[in-house]
């Protein structure tokens, strides 16, 4: 009996066909993966890195809840075009505390990779409240709404303990305080000092140009501020990772 032959009498088995399949799967599974066991760490040390502020957190959510992501990817691939026009391209490390990330070459609007502190967070309000005023050419839909729209802090603490469950290291003191530490951050009167010794590298100010409430605006322009921030390129080497 030919190779063709007996290939055609396990795809009219079906019990044959299912057990050779899985042990295929499997096999491929375990060369891929195994070798990940062996690797101290699978993704590269960057300094600068820490978890999102419960800010930036609530400000991620609303920004995946409204579909952004739908529309602008946070991946710069390794091309002189993208380079050139985004940034340095995106590390694993800048992701490894996504869940999940927003990887993606989908762009009907540009990367927001490198997007952090290249506006003021008038800019962004703006932008946000009415696309169009900013850019003419937009065909993003407005946000006005998120001025308006109170954040809610209740859950925060709970949110945090969720990705902390996923590898996040979020300590017992990160969220005990995550309710607090989210107001703090964008009140210009109140005190930092926990919330700066808490997380490196913040950005902390009224947001949405609204000094004495807590908006959504708040949380998700928090977010856009901080994306691309936390690496100091001018430090980094590709070859050894930093110099």
């Amino acid at each position: 009996m030919s190779i063709l032959n007996r290939h055609s009498a396990l795809e009219r088995h079906a019990t044959l066909l299912l057990v050779t399949s899985l042990v295929v799967v499997s096999i491929g599974g375990i060369v891929e993966i195994a070798p990940l066991f062996y690797l101290q760490n699978t993704v590269e040390e960057v300094d600068g890195m820490r978890p999102y502020t419960p800010l930036e957190l609530a400000g991620r959510n609303i920004y995946v809840r409204e579909g952004c992501y739908t529309c602008h990817s946070q991946m710069i691939r390794p091309f002189r075009d993208e380079v050139e026009r985004y940034g340095h391209y995106s590390l694993a490390a800048e992701s490894m505390y996504d869940h999940s990330f927003q990887w993606g070459s989908k762009r009907t609007g540009p990367d927001l990779a490198r997007v952090g502190q290249r506006y003021s967070n008038e800019w962004h309000v703006e932008h946000l409240v009415d696309p169009r005023a900013v850019v003419p050419e937009s065909v993003m839909p407005a946000y006005a709404f998120l001025r308006d729209a109170p954040l809610d802090t209740s859950d925060i603490a709970a949110h945090l303990v969720a990705n902390r469950r996923v590898g996040v290291p979020y300590s017992d003191e990160m969220i005990a305080e995550a309710a607090a530490d989210m107001r703090a951050q964008a009140m210009p009167d109140a005190d930092t000092s926990g919330l700066e010794a808490r997380y490196v590298n913040i950005h902390i100010g009224d947001f949405d140009g609204q000094p004495d409430r807590l908006t959504e605006m708040d949380a998700l322009v928090a977010y856009l501020q901080m994306l691309g921030t936390l690496v100091d390129f001018s430090t980094y080497d590709e070859a050894s990772g930093y110099r």
